[in-house]
């Protein structure tokens, strides 16, 4: 369990909360039978306290997002990846096997391509079958036992887990916590935890998680937009079975012909020497930032829900004239082909809107996302 769900529980109820989990986890539950009932409070003890470490199942994602269908030009967003907007249109299915931490493999089936992100201990591979291409990385010895979403390729189909880890983020004072009628997801019974927010000024109706009723595993999530009948997106489990799946599969070897890139990921940097930060008798070090990166850096306003992430934009680091690459600009954050066709021209910019997200590319280069409308976007850059 995070601190974060242990901040929002009374602390008096916590040991009473782990104890009901453990004892709830000990009864198989089924779809024919009701579950026992829950508190909010418990179900999210639940999720915390899952332990599941093998599971192989067919995950089904739909969007519906209001984004435009324009045709792809140019290349995908990176090695073994899908784009971005492409991601987020229409239905998408994927497989999924875990096998302990380190032993995860992902297929996300396209209409007339397969991708693959295998993982076996420290080597992991991408694979775009579109186009035949394979990119091979050696994971640091640290990353051995690293969770599995340290797997998923870029662009790959969010697992019910991730997405209800992200969402479940979120919850603070401005969110409402409830338990509806038990639901069942890939045939298991499972609790139905819904977070609606309190504010009528964010995009999200509500976000309801399915909790599986024996595990605590998350099986589905879906998010509601305001106005919008059908959910704006949905990810879950359309079949599911709790048990390792076979070793061969985390085994990948590139097919005849490929063509194989091999890719070394980037040495922690060193920090950087500056005057006036003590770290021990005679020794002066930063922290490692380029100089200028705090100037740089995000910035949020708000909270909760309502809340929007600006950045500001890239400016030459001092003595240096080169740009932070940290800092998104409009360049580089429309790098992906879909999403580039889909901004339109407003007062002030760009923008990139769905039911869920808008994004606000400003003429002089800043970038504020949020779950707000358009108009609180450019009322914050008007204000700064």
């Amino acid at each position: 369990m995070t601190s974060k769900w242990l901040r929002w529980m009374p602390a008096a109820a916590v040991p009473a909360v782990i104890a009901a989990g453990v004892l709830a986890g000990s009864v198989p539950a089924s779809a024919r039978d009701p579950l026992p009932d829950k508190t909010p409070a418990q179900v999210l003890a639940m999720i915390g306290q899952h332990s599941t470490k093998a599971l192989s199942g067919t995950l089904e994602q739909t969007s519906e997002l209001g984004l435009p269908d324009v045709p792809q030009i140019g290349p995908s967003a990176g090695p073994g990846t899908g784009s971005i907007a492409e991601l987020l249109t229409g239905p998408h299915r994927a497989r999924v096997f875990v096998d302990g931490p380190a032993n995860v493999r992902i297929q996300v089936m396209d209409r007339l391509a397969e991708r693959d992100a295998v993982r076996q201990g420290n080597e992991l591979w991408l694979y775009n079958s579109k186009d035949n291409t394979a990119t091979h990385v050696t994971l640091p010895d640290k990353a051995a036992g690293s969770k599995p979403p340290a797997t998923r390729m870029p662009g790959s189909v969010l697992t019910p887990e991730e997405l209800a880890a992200r969402m479940l983020a979120k919850i603070d004072s401005t969110t409402e916590v409830t338990v509806g009628d038990d639901v069942e997801v890939a045939g298991r019974a499972a609790y139905s935890l819904k977070l609606t927010p309190r504010s009528d000024g964010t995009l999200v109706e509500s976000v309801a998680i399915a909790v599986d009723g024996e595990k605590g595993l998350p099986l589905s999530v879906e998010v509601r937009a305001r106005g919008q009948a059908e959910p704006a997106f949905r990810a879950a489990f359309t079949s599911l079975k709790l048990e390792a799946p076979d070793a061969g599969l985390f085994n990948f070897t590139p097919p005849p012909g490929a063509t194989i890139k091999e890719l070394v990921l980037p040495g922690r940097p060193h920090a950087a020497k500056v005057p006036g930060k003590h770290h021990g008798p005679g020794k002066h070090y930063g922290t490692g930032q380029p100089p200028g990166a705090q100037r740089n850096s995000p910035s949020v306003t708000g909270s909760g829900w309502d809340s929007i992430v600006s950045f500001p934009a890239r400016t030459a680091a001092p003595n240096t004239g080169a740009p932070n690459a940290g800092v998104p600009s409009i360049d580089n954050l429309l790098t992906d082909p879909l999403l580039r066709q889909a901004t339109v021209t407003v007062p002030g910019g760009r923008a990139i809107s769905t039911s869920l997200l808008n994004v606000l590319l400003t003429d002089d280069g800043r970038v504020f996302a949020g779950s707000v409308p358009l108009e609180r976007l450019q009322a914050a850059a008007a204000a700064r």
